[in-house]
């Protein structure tokens, strides 16, 4: 008896596809980390400032209300 074997067509490109999906997420990836670091290193510090009188503006105010 002569026996029929089929082949799935979509098997041989599975390592073509796996590249490709792979590739895309290391492009995901690098973009997220290269934009942190750029915004990072990019940061003003007039921001930051204001940011620290802000958070002591608020912990000061939140001890405040704490006493009878």
């Amino acid at each position: 008896m002569r026996t029929k074997t089929t082949l799935s067509a979509i098997g041989g490109w599975h390592s073509f596809l796996f590249c490709i999906g792979m590739y895309f997420v290391a492009l995901f990836f690098s973009i997220f980390v290269c934009s942190s670091i750029f915004y990072v290193v990019n940061s003003r510090t007039s921001d930051t400032k204001d940011i620290y009188v802000e958070k002591a503006a608020v912990s000061k105010a939140e001890l405040a209300s704490v006493s009878h």
